[in-house]
């Protein structure tokens, strides 16, 4: 049976909503990690600032260990 691993990477954090420079390069970092065997699990966006709107954005990432 496959055992895997886990990565978060947490982007954009602030109080009123996530920064506009991790709305942009989320798709970047994303590629990034697929280059070095991690795979897309979830983008996770709580609705937790200002009308609702996303704090940070959370990347889930996989890989087989």
């Amino acid at each position: 049976m496959a055992k895997y691993e886990y990565k978060f990477v947490r982007l954009g954090e602030s109080w009123w909503s996530a920064t506009r420079e991790a709305q942009r390069s989320y798709r970047e970092i994303i590629e990034q990690h697929a280059r070095e065997g991690w795979r897309l699990v979830q983008v996770f966006a709580p609705g937790l600032g200002i009308h609702g709107t996303a704090r940070f954005f959370e990347i889930i990432l996989e890989r087989e260990a």
